[in-house]
């Protein structure tokens, strides 16, 4: 699977999924605060990895799939559970690119202009993403 953006997908998508998403994250961001207040902050920076959004996307993707599968009469089981998994794959990807930013802003801040550290730090997050995803497919 090549990486692409689908922005069909979004017309399939209702106003109350999107509510759904925004409620969940907005939860896992406020545990990850309430973790940070009482483990201390190099515990709850670790929880901040944790891609806010996937769980609710993972039943929307397990959803949307089945129901596009039983429109034909099929069960949709298994292809919902291979679409979550690709997004899964994705979140992972993701995540690392993730601690790439985190670990290139930290050593970039400090000595360069914020603007430059910050973009640098994205364009890695860019990169490494899609490296890890590549590495990921031919494993």
């Amino acid at each position: 699977m090549k990486i692409k953006v689908d922005a069909s997908a979004l017309r399939e998508i209702k106003w109350y999924q999107y509510a759904i998403r925004f409620i969940f994250g907005g939860l896992i961001t406020a545990t990850t605060g309430l973790i940070a207040q009482h483990f201390g902050p190099i515990i709850g920076g670790l929880f901040l990895a944790f891609p806010a959004i996937f769980p609710a996307s993972a039943t929307l993707i397990e959803k949307h799939e089945k129901e596009r599968k039983q429109k034909h009469g099929l069960s949709g089981t298994a292809r919902a559970a291979q679409a979550v998994s690709i997004d899964a794959a994705g979140a992972a990807s993701g995540t690392l690119g993730l601690a790439i930013f985190a670990l290139v802003a930290w050593r970039l801040l400090p000595s360069h202009p914020a603007w430059l550290a910050l973009i640098i730090a994205a364009l890695s997050w860019l990169g490494a993403s899609a490296l890890f995803w590549e590495l990921r497919k031919r494993i």
